[in-house]
C-alpha cells in the first residue's frame, strides 16, 4: 500500500515545480521615451541597428552595467539599450491617445536624472534675466552623428568609458 505524500513533501512539489517555470519565463520591457536607439554594442556611440517607438516591447536577453541587451518584436535584430530607455511597466498606446506626444525623450530623461526638469529651468531664467538663452537653445538643437563623434574622441586621442554609465 502506498503511503500518502506529507504536506511538506507537497510543498517542495509544487515550489520547485513553480521555480522552474518562473526561470523559464521571458522577461519583457516597454520602450519610454519617444524613440529609443538599439545600438550594437553597449556604448552610447554604438551603432544603431534599430530604432524603436514608445511603448514598443523588447524581450530582454541579458544587461551588462547600465544597459540590457535586447530583441525588439518583430525587427530581426538583437543590440543594446540604455537601462533610462526602459520600463518594467507595460505601456499600452490607446487609439486618439496622446500618450506618445507626452512622453519623454531620452535627452529629457538624462536630464531629469540629474535633478533638472521644465520648473528648474524656469526658476534658472528668472534669476538670470541677462543671459542670452538663445546660444543654449541653438547648441540643443545641433545634431552630431555618432561617427563624427567617434572621430572627433579618435582624433583628439580621447577614450570614453564604454557604457555611458555614471
Amino acid at each position: 500500500m502506498k503511503r500518502p505524500y506529507s504536506a511538506s513533501t507537497v510543498f517542495l512539489l509544487v515550489f520547485l515545480t513553480a521555480s522552474a517555470t518562473a526561470g523559464d519565463a521571458t522577461k519583457m520591457m516597454s520602450v519610454q521615451v519617444r524613440q529609443g536607439d538599439v545600438r550594437a554594442t553597449p556604448y552610447f556611440l554604438g551603432k544603431i541597428v534599430a530604432t524603436l517607438s514608445y511603448g514598443d516591447r523588447v524581450e530582454v536577453l541579458g544587461s551588462k552595467e547600465n544597459w540590457f541587451r535586447v530583441s525588439p518584436r518583430g525587427k530581426g535584430v538583437t543590440g543594446w539599450m540604455h537601462a533610462s530607455a526602459l520600463s518594467e511597466k507595460r505601456i499600452v498606446l490607446k487609439a486618439g491617445g496622446t500618450d506618445a506626444k507626452v512622453a519623454a525623450s531620452s535627452g529629457e530623461l538624462a536630464l531629469a536624472g540629474k535633478g533638472f526638469n521644465a520648473d528648474v529651468e524656469a526658476e534658472f531664467k528668472a534669476r538670470n534675466r541677462s543671459i542670452d538663452f538663445s546660444w543654449i537653445d541653438r547648441m540643443q538643437a545641433m545634431k552630431v552623428r555618432p561617427e563624427r563623434i567617434a572621430a572627433f574622441l579618435k582624433e583628439g586621442g580621447l577614450v570614453p568609458a564604454q557604457g555611458g554609465g555614471k
